[in-house]
């Protein structure tokens, strides 16, 4: 019984310890998953974490796996350590999560400046080709790492397939329209490749002021939603850290029974903070086209 009540609360903490750092569980059906989820490998891609998912998840039980070791030795309470080691499994996660969500968030930021730095190499007298590899050399540090690899793809493979390269790695939605719209550009040629240009700095610029006015008004919530949700177990881990009455109960029935419903209850508040705080997530719509000229 112990076991089953154990595992329950292990359960709500791991759905809690999702929310909390912003990456709910998903529930996979039959069908298998969602074309709209991004895959471990490319979410692993744009954090720059240079290991398999199995390696990642591994690694990230270790670490939930040593915070249980010490967070026992210290409270001497298997069902307190539970939190605690759930919390610190899902601590790459989040700090990768992060990660990718600022490496993403620069790219986007650098889109205009690049944009601009190829319109004014096209109105020096440039081809498109030559001004987006200068990308790779002269361009923003975001973007500079981006078309590392563009200049040889490129004579290589031409320039629409290497851009549909390019735009597959970075499987951004704000990148995805910039790069279509290059590659229109490319295949149309002349006089008009400097107007779209132009026109596409001009909306890049307003998405990503958009973009930045949401995640600021977002981020006080989100910071104070998980703060209320933690501090609980915190104290929790405190009062068991000495033998005496609080840690007596709570290797008790009664204890269990405590902590599963505050686990319960802990899950609840997460899931209605992110359901309040969700914003919406733009969809890749030019994820799916296929590489000219490439196999699959």
């Amino acid at each position: 019984m112990t076991f089953l009540a154990a595992l329950a609360v292990g359960a709500c903490c791991a759905l809690l310890a999702g929310h909390l750092v912003g990456q709910p569980v998903q529930w996979r059906s039959w069908r298998g998953p969602s074309r709209r989820s991004t895959s471990p490998e490319l979410w692993l891609a744009q954090a720059g974490v240079g290991v398999s998912p199995l390696q990642f998840d591994v690694g990230s039980a270790v670490v939930g796996i040593g915070a249980f070791v010490a967070t026992y030795f210290v409270t001497g309470t298997a069902l307190v350590a539970v939190v605690p080691a759930l919390a610190a499994a899902s601590l790459p996660r989040a700090y990768f999560g992060h990660r990718r969500a600022t490496r993403l968030r620069a790219l986007q930021r650098a889109w205009p400046d690049g944009l601009r730095d190829v319109g004014a190499s096209i109105a020096a007298g440039h081809s498109l080709t030559h001004a987006v590899t200068a990308l790779a050399d002269t361009g923003p540090p975001a973007l500079r790492d981006a078309f590392a690899r563009f200049p040889v793809r490129a004579r290589m493979l031409g320039t629409v397939p290497a851009l549909e390269l390019v735009k597959a790695e970075l499987a951004d939605p704000t990148s995805d329209r910039v790069l279509e719209v290059l590659i229109l550009a490319s295949e149309r040629g002349g006089p008009i490749v400097k107007e779209i240009l132009e026109d596409l700095v001009v909306v890049t610029t307003r998405d990503v002021k958009v973009l930045d006015e949401v995640e600021s008004e977002g981020l006080e919530m989100k910071i104070n939603g998980r703060a209320v949700l933690v501090m609980p177990w915190f104290v929790l881990v405190a009062l068991t850290l000495r033998d005496g009455p609080f840690r007596a109960f709570y290797r008790s029935p009664a204890g269990l029974v405590v902590v599963l419903v505050g686990a319960l209850l802990s899950l609840l508040g997460s899931w209605w903070i992110s359901r309040l705080g969700r914003a919406h997530e733009e969809q890749r719509v030019f994820g799916d086209a296929p590489v000219p000229g490439l196999r699959p």
